[in-house]
């Protein structure tokens, strides 16, 4: 069989297999399998099975994966999702819309100390969204924050998402952080600057809540300091060189450990639904990385990443143009799969259209990060919704898009800038280099 058809045949089955709900990684690693086995016998695609997930494994950065997982169910067993809420609401809480603007500015804290987008939806669809709507915030508002909050988790460092793609196309965890920070704080600027727009328009939609007193906000301050203290011990051992990654990410679990055992979170039952959380999710990720491991090298051996290439570069179009097709598909398959799927599926694909086009990897990686959690807003089964609705059957569908509806349009100029403008993602770890 000609290896362009053997790669398309294979790319359908993957698909086939991923609506049959076979899970994403081996779906992904049975076809490459069987797809290299029909060019180069069973004996080199047995070896292949033991080859390129034992090439994964030498790479250490996958062992900061487990690491932030478990450093990340420990800060919501011991409560830091709440802490950090109830620090922002005693800054702003007082203010139109100060409830929603809370939630955000939340969620970008609580990110640097979960690093997963589902994870920060589901922590305040708990925490925050009950208080808006007992304060009589418009459904919408109070959804609308939350679920584009949630997708900070995946931007704001440490991300898992970053890993993940650090570890794909081997580039550094560390400049892919540093490259963060400028396009999580322009998240975390539109998104308060729609929620003020919005209660501006509407100041029904975003009433006032109680000013706390001085005391009040101080005894706030303190209790938060958990929070403050894993993201300065973690991000600034990382940032000032005191820590790599990997020791950053242990001694951030040591932390998040002795917080939720010192606030008597921690018993013998959490401890095991702890481990069982962080092991599950490090398991499903490393089945992804091995089955897209696996099935890259199939595509590559088939030359069907390399004809892509050929038919892009053959396109009489400007470069832009193409990076605007590729971002319009992420969202597109943002709105089907979950964020690691959507990455992990399109990398092989993909990244060699980047490097032929001539573009810095780090950059793209930002961008990917960004185009997926705008993905996971988009109907018709944007998973951050999804994710809402079940958690409060009351709150209708409809409602909850409507109230994305302003925050979609603040992701999609992000996006334009940090597409149009690559020194806002690059600016830093150049001077830092």
């Amino acid at each position: 069989m000609d290896p362009l058809t053997l790669a398309v045949i294979g790319c359908l089955a993957m698909f086939i297999l991923i609506i049959l709900h076979v899970p994403l990684g081996v779906a992904m690693a049975l076809v490459g399998v069987v797809g290299f086995a029909e060019v180069a016998g069973w004996g080199p695609a047995i070896s292949l099975m033991a080859s390129e997930p034992a090439s994964a494994m030498s790479n250490l950065d996958i062992a900061v994966i487990p690491l932030f997982m478990l450093m990340g169910s420990l800060a919501t067993v011991g409560g830091l999702g709440t802490d950090i809420y109830e620090v922002s609401y005693a800054l702003v809480g007082h203010r139109r819309g100060g409830l929603a603007t809370t939630t955000v500015v939340a969620c970008a804290g609580f990110g640097a100390v979960c690093g997963s987008g589902l994870a920060t939806t589901a922590t305040f669809g708990k925490v925050a969204l009950p208080e808006m709507i007992k304060r009589k915030y418009a459904p919408g508002l109070a959804t609308g924050s939350v679920a584009a909050g949630g997708t900070l988790g995946i931007i704001v460092p440490p991300s898992s998402m970053m890993i993940l793609y650090a570890v794909l196309t081997e580039q550094s965890v560390l400049q892919l952080f540093t490259a963060a920070l400028i396009p999580a704080a322009i998240a975390v600027a539109l998104y308060v600057l729609t929620i003020q727009v919005q209660v501006r328009l509407d100041p029904s939609s975003g009433p006032r809540g109680e000013r706390l007193s001085v005391r009040e906000r101080i005894r706030s301050l303190r209790q938060g300091w958990g929070v403050f203290v894993l993201a300065t011990v973690v991000l600034g051992g990382i940032y000032s060189g005191v820590f790599t990654v990997h020791e950053a990410a242990a001694v951030g679990v040591v932390v998040a450990f002795l917080f939720a055992l010192v606030r008597r979170r921690l018993g013998f039952k959490e401890f095991l639904n702890v481990l069982g959380d962080a092991s599950s999710s490090t398991a499903m990720i490393y089945i992804m990385i091995f089955g897209a491991t696996i099935f890259s090298y199939f595509i590559s051996v088939t030359g069907g990443a390399d004809f892509i290439v050929s038919a892009i570069g053959a396109l009489n179009v400007p470069p832009m143009v193409i990076i605007g097709l590729i971002l319009l598909l992420y969202i597109v398959l943002g709105a089907f799969f979950d964020e690691v799927a959507a990455m992990v599926i399109t990398l092989p694909f993909v990244l060699p259209v980047i490097q032929d086009l001539g573009y810095d990897l780090v950059w793209w990686g930002i961008i990917n990060v960004v185009v997926i959690g705008i993905g996971m807003l988009s109907p018709p089964i944007g998973i951050n919704v999804m994710l809402l609705n079940s958690m409060n059957p009351g709150i209708g569908l409809k409602t909850i898009y409507r109230g994305i509806l302003p925050f979609f349009c603040a992701d999609i100029v992000r996006l334009m800038l940090l597409t149009l403008f690559p020194s806002l993602t690059l600016w830093l770890p150049t001077i830092l280099r």
